[in-house]
């Protein structure tokens, strides 16, 4: 079976969100003795290539005409870390390798839609040229939804691709490529074939996610609870007809984690290494982070820690509405992440103005796990998520998430005082209910015995992928049969 990834960022060579550590794990759990895998991603500009020793491929050069005028594409070619799987970069001195940040800020939007589209026209040229003859093309987000459409309608009698099936998954429904029909030009497509209900249009405008929900042969959402949340009206961001209507070809399946990179028994990136069975090197970790925040280390005194990117979707507002009482809290709160520039000032605004919050407006995943090895809470308070990897690495650290319970944190964090809790969940999005949630957890924090239950519980629960992989095995074989 040869499997195709089509992926705008791919871990450990550039990292936004989940959708990098995705497809950084999934293909090597994957890589079976009967699989050939390739994984496809553009090449940024802040890619470290002689780092990763990426080199240019021979006769690379690939010309492709995009409405009336001709781009050129240069492929380059490195291994996935400790494996044998190929990563191909492509590039484009216009899109990829100018921008050290794989989705740029403040960009025209007919350009980023150019970005796009030129990436995976060039993925499907480029796995012709390398005679890579996919059985399954397995795409990720609108970035990559136009190749499920150029399938089905441009390609459909390219007898390349005459048995390759599509699989699309769904990491964020938020974000769908909305745009004007008029790209479909640039893009090669006939308006006419493509633009109704049951294909791009939606609403006036086309839109590339609805267009990959309905050409694809599979759709998967990134836990079994968001595959259920965005068949309602309410989680559904506006698609929800369309999937409903697609619902037989939907399935959830959880994200897992790379336990070779995420370990505190060999993380490289914290001071002390521990597990449960000396879990008093964690206090240690915690006395190092919290210099580093310029806070003073108390005995007995939890530290609740936050990593995130600044968006609404992360439940940041939730945190506004009850900043007084947060400055109370018997807790210290360290902050790491980066967003929207309100958030951004809300946290500075927090750091200057509070004995017990700081925040580093920054992304570093140096300071990542020694945010994880040395936190005691992890508070993921989102209006919704696809499915959430910081809990899961945060469980493995034995640092108690509070979440609330939507997608993938409802799906993996059992809430104390359940039998077997690793963690505490709040129901509604509402900001005392999350207070009173972050209470909790603080006087439980109290009785010793109770707490180590649940480092325990937390870190022997295990999210790796190979649970997963039998579950994308078995859906990939069930399109090729």
């Amino acid at each position: 079976m040869k499997i195709l990834y089509a992926a705008f960022e791919v871990a450990p060579f550039t990292k936004v969100g989940g959708l990098a550590d995705v497809m950084g794990s999934l293909p090597k759990y994957i890589q079976q003795d009967n699989t050939e895998i390739a994984i496809f991603t553009p090449l940024i500009g802040s890619i470290d290539q002689k780092k990763y020793k990426i080199k240019e491929l021979e006769n690379s050069h690939l010309r492709l005409y995009f409405g009336t005028a001709q781009y050129v594409f240069t492929l380059k070619m490195c291994k996935l870390p400790n494996t044998n799987i190929n990563v191909f970069f492509i590039d484009n001195p216009k899109f990829y390798s100018c921008f050290n940040s794989v989705y740029p800020a403040n960009i025209d939007s007919w350009y980023e839609q150019e970005r796009f589209i030129c990436f995976s026209k060039a993925i499907l040229e480029y796995s012709k040229l390398l005679n890579f003859k996919a059985d399954i093309i397995h795409c990720n987000d609108w970035h990559t939804a136009m190749i499920p459409v150029w399938l089905k309608t441009t390609y459909k009698n390219d007898d390349f691709f005459k048995n390759a099936k599509t699989v699309f998954s769904v990491h964020n429904l938020a974000y769908q490529g909305k745009y004007f029909k008029e790209i479909l030009d640039f893009a090669g497509i006939n308006a006419e074939e493509v633009y109704h209900p049951y294909g791009l249009e939606h609403f006036g405008l086309l839109n590339w996610m609805k267009g990959a929900i309905n050409y694809s042969d599979k759709i998967i959402a990134v836990s079994p609870k968001y595959a259920k949340e965005i068949l309602t009206y309410d989680m559904g961001e506006g698609l929800d007809w369309t999937l409903r209507n697609n619902e037989y070809k939907l399935s959830g399946i959880l994200n897992g984690i790379d336990y070779e990179e995420f370990n505190p028994e060999t993380d490289k990136l914290i001071k002390y290494n521990y597990n449960f069975e000396n879990i008093n090197e964690k206090e240690k970790c915690k006395k190092d982070i919290i210099k580093d925040y310029w806070l003073n280390y108390k005995k007995d005194r939890p530290l609740i820690a936050i990593i995130s990117r600044l968006v609404e979707q992360k439940g940041i507002d939730l945190l506004k509405c009850i900043e007084n009482e947060l400055k109370e809290l018997e807790a210290d709160i360290i902050i790491l992440g980066t967003g929207e520039k309100r958030y951004e000032d809300f946290f500075v605004w927090l750091s200057y103005n509070s004995p017990n919050i700081r925040a580093r407006i920054e992304y570093r995943p140096d300071i990542c796990n020694r945010i994880y090895a040395g936190s005691d809470m992890f508070l993921m308070p989102s209006r919704f998520e696809p499915c959430g990897l910081s809990q899961l690495i945060a469980l493995k650290y034995g640092t108690i998430p509070i979440v609330r319970a939507t997608g993938g944190l409802d799906d993996t964090i059992n809430s104390y005082p359940n039998v077997n809790a690793n963690g505490f969940k709040f129901y509604n999005y509402n900001a005392q209910e999350m207070l009173n949630t972050i209470q909790y957890a603080i006087d439980t924090y109290k009785n010793k015995n109770e707490w180590q239950n649940l480092i325990r519980n937390a870190m022997s629960a295990n999210f790796d992928w190979h649970k997963s992989c039998k579950q994308y095995m078995e859906i990939y074989k069930s399109l090729i049969k």
